[in-house]
């Protein structure tokens, strides 16, 4: 009897060891294409790199993040939005304002704030 259950118990081990490990297998990936997001931003604070790198590396990021199907996360259009408002590119200021209200609709009244006050300072 005591052997049947060592058995049985010894035949376990490997279905458990296996439960295991996919239990430890990897989740889903990133919900968003960060890219250079993060670098730019730290670089921004920083003002390690300037304003046009900062663009040049976010809208190459936004290029990669269309080819890989995945949206860009919050705040990405509307810092890209500010840099080009730093250089005074109002059409793609607005243009990026507009995208991070369309895609993060709970930005709306911090965007339109912002659209407020550069309606204001014309």
């Amino acid at each position: 009897m005591k052997r049947s259950s060592l058995s049985r118990l010894a035949a376990g081990v490997p279905l458990a060891a296996t439960l295991l490990l996919t239990g430890c297998a990897t989740g889903p990936g990133p919900l968003y294409y960060w890219g250079d997001y993060q670098p730019a931003l730290y670089g921004h604070f920083t003002k390690e790199t300037g304003p046009q790198e900062q663009i040049a590396s976010l809208e190459a990021g936004l290029e990669k993040a269309r080819a890989a199907g995945k949206p860009v996360p919050p705040g990405y259009n509307a810092h890209l939005g500010l840099l080009y408002a730093e250089g005074e590119q109002t059409d793609q200021m607005l243009k990026y304002f507009e995208a991070e209200k369309a895609l993060y609709p709970e930005s709306a009244s911090y965007m339109d704030f912002l659209l407020a006050k550069f309606k204001r300072a014309q």
